[in-house]
């Protein structure tokens, strides 16, 4: 497969601009996709044209309606032209997944290998990642066929895990598919309850870039069931809170906001109820955080999807403390649903410090963030041209105002 083919469908357009490309290619006017997506008409033009953001859920409903996922409205995220080929030995491991290779390493260097791979996660170095996976993946490999232990196969499907938010962050969803595939398939050699729902997590979180939410709560609410019966004490809230955060996000994008609003409050119960269990301060579990501090931070974006800024933005006071010492991955996504709060509420000048921050903390993921790309596309439209921050955030995130 070519670097050409790996790029296929990418987009350096934000989610409302590609929006109208995919409309206007099918030859929908704006009232014929309105009416298949059962959305105004005054909402869809206002998303094309800018003056308002083009949220996840608004984005599965036009994507159904043109037969596209969500992800492919939002737009695949590209790459640089020197990881290409990092991008095509990636899709290459993947593909050798049952064919080990020779010199595999010792267990000491490939868990300090691992370490290494998820300090870049958690930093959101995309590029480093992209370079280092590729041998990883074929590392843990070898290793997994040669020890055959419990932990040898934890550690590869922990591996897979990270090829996963890679590819979803990137709106790569056949990679992201496969990545949950393999990592089901590493869990099934040497099974445990903690990395069975790591990998239910993952594998709903397909089903939440693909727009389809009911069938990704399906999967939350069956993993659940089997963390309470096959795990207990710590390791049971851990997963439970795992799985609960995840599913608080699938909730408040169902399309019946009645029926989002219950259980979006379903899943914040029982992951505050199980993070309870936790202490004060978030766990690391393969490569995951789960605790109390990321409860609230998903709560937050989760009362923004369901289309209450009000209360979202009611946890700024307790947001300080929930964001210290968590990694970038989570506090850019964070800063970025207070920036689309902030904007839903008319407050511009708010969002645009919020969107700055994310930038600030995490460059390489608000640049490839569907959400921070919308709320910087908004905000240049709504915005003064002469803003200082808004030609900071144009230059950093290669974006014409």
């Amino acid at each position: 497969m070519s670097a050409a083919d790996d790029s296929t469908n990418t987009t350096e357009l934000a989610p409302g601009e590609n929006l109208a490309v995919l409309r206007k290619a099918r030859a929908l006017t704006q009232a014929q996709l309105a009416r298949k997506a059962n959305i105004s008409l005054s909402l869809l033009s206002k998303i094309e044209i800018g003056d308002r953001a083009l949220t996840p859920a608004a984005a599965a409903a036009v994507g159904k309606a043109m037969g596209l996922s969500m992800a492919e409205v939002q737009g695949k995220a590209t790459v640089a032209k020197r990881e290409e080929q990092d991008l095509v030995e990636l899709r290459a491991a993947l593909r050798d997944y049952d064919l080990p290779t020779d010199g595999a390493p010792t267990g000491p260097r490939l868990k300090a290998n691992l370490a290494t791979v998820q300090r870049y996660r958690k930093k959101v170095d995309v590029s480093r990642l992209l370079r280092a996976l590729p041998t990883l993946l074929r590392d843990a490999t070898g290793y997994a066929y040669t020890a055959n232990t419990t932990q040898a196969w934890a550690d590869l499907s922990q591996v897979y895990s990270t090829v996963y938010w890679l590819a979803a962050r990137h709106r790569w969803m056949d990679m992201a598919e496969l990545a949950v595939t393999r990592q089901r398939w590493a869990v099934e050699q040497k099974p445990t309850p903690m990395a069975a729902a790591v990998a239910a997590r993952d594998r709903a979180g397909t089903y939440l870039n693909f727009g389809d939410v009911e069938r990704g709560l399906g999967v939350v609410d069956r993993a659940i069931a089997e963390a309470q019966r096959d795990l207990a004490g710590t390791d049971q809230d851990l997963a439970i809170c795992i799985l609960n955060l995840r599913g608080m996000t699938l909730a408040g994008r169902l399309p019946d906001k009645k029926e989002a609003r219950r259980e979006a409050d379903r899943h914040i119960r029982s992951a505050v109820a199980a993070a309870d269990g936790l202490g004060n301060r978030d766990r690391q579990v393969l490569g995951l955080t789960a605790g109390p501090q990321n409860t609230v931070l998903h709560q937050l974006a989760t009362y923004v999807d369901l289309g209450r800024p009000q209360e979202a933005l009611g946890l700024v006071d307790v947001l300080p403390a929930a964001l210290d010492g968590l990694p970038p991955t989570r506090v850019a996504p964070t800063h970025i649903s207070m920036a689309r709060a902030q904007l839903d509420m008319g407050d511009r000048d708010g969002a645009l410090r919020s969107l700055a921050s994310a930038w600030d903390v995490a460059p390489q993921l608000a640049r490839i963030h569907p959400m921070g790309r919308e709320v910087f596309r908004v905000l240049s439209s709504l915005h003064r041209r002469g803003n200082p921050e808004l030609n900071r955030l144009a230059r950093m995130a290669g974006m014409a105002l």
